[in-house]
């Protein structure tokens, strides 16, 4: 029985679907830090900052990490299309080829669809940073840190679509803030306003980029131009935030734990499925996680209405 070869069946598929996958534009990379996995779980104790340079005196001082630590478990991911026999040998657009460069699209960007979930959980009991408390929180204490907030809030007349001049000025408090931050120590953990990346609703992109780009905002010379890269998450539904992040960090705010990397299987008219039901199966499969590592390297800013 003739089958019409659209590509589909052949060993160029698994290489067309990771040029696709290779091509796609991920943040990722920049936002966590990559951990390689070797086990179903890992645990961290050592998210405790290294003691500062001292005076020699009378010697070494040795001191140990800090003991704050938790576990993290690698998740299994997939995503499977089911393609009937016939679908294939009628397929006279290539659109069952365009679905399978989807799907590389979809598994390449996955990572940047769990940091927007991190995100959007941030400031829920549960979803908890290295110190026990929600990432985004406002009573942060680790050490002799003291006290510390990472969820501020910010006016705008309309918090669901503020203007540049608003978003300037949130901008400029949230980097202050950040750069106020303090390991267990009690030594500032960001000391220079570099790798900053501002991550925010799609709604805000435009408005957040002439923030940072316009050489004068508000008849005034623009400071922050070139303060921050701009991110739009389209997972971001809430309007009225927007996340400011430092990724030049040797910890960056998030952890990317990678025990096995994305594959490619395709199941068709040899496989079982092919032989007894006639459907061919395209599929991916991975495992990692995802995971919070220094809130210090995290600001949540939600803007509110004046009162």
């Amino acid at each position: 029985m003739a089958v019409i070869n659209t590509g589909l069946l052949t060993k160029g598929l698994r290489s067309e679907f990771f040029i696709r996958y290779d091509a796609a534009t991920t943040y990722y990379q920049d936002l966590a830090t990559r951990i390689q996995s070797n086990a179903d779980t890992e645990t961290y104790k050592w998210l405790g900052s290294v003691p500062r340079m001292r005076e020699w005196g009378t010697g070494r001082v040795a001191r140990g990490l800090n003991t704050e630590s938790y576990s993290v478990e690698n998740l299994k991911y997939e995503s499977t299309l089911e393609v009937d026999r016939d679908e294939i040998a009628d397929d006279k657009t290539g659109q069952i080829r365009i679905r399978i460069g989807e799907l590389a699209a979809r598994a390449a960007t996955h990572k940047d669809f769990l940091i927007s979930q991190l995100l959007i959980n941030g400031e829920t009991a549960g979803f908890n940073s290295y110190d026990g408390v929600s990432f985004f929180n406002d009573a942060h204490v680790s050490g002799s840190s003291g006290s510390q907030d990472n969820k501020l809030t910010s006016t705008a007349v309309d918090p669901d679509d503020p203007t540049t001049d608003e978003f300037k000025k949130a901008l400029n408090a949230a980097i202050g803030t950040m750069l106020s931050f303090k390991d267990n120590l009690g030594d500032p953990m960001a000391i220079s306003a570099t790798g900053l990346v501002c991550i925010v609703p799609t709604s805000m992109f435009m408005r957040a980029l002439e923030a940072v780009s316009a050489t004068v905002v508000s008849s005034t010379s623009n400071v922050l131009q070139g303060a921050a890269r701009i991110i739009a998450f389209p997972w971001l539904t809430d309007a009225s935030k927007w996340y400011l992040v430092k990724t030049d960090g040797v910890i960056r705010p998030f952890i990317f734990q990678d025990r096995e990397p994305v594959e490619f299987t395709a199941l068709t008219e040899e496989s079982d499925e092919g032989f007894r039901r006639e459907k061919f199966l395209y599929g991916v499969r991975a495992r990692y996680r995802l995971a919070y590592a220094y809130w210090q390297f995290g600001v949540q800013v939600d803007f509110v209405a004046p009162t």
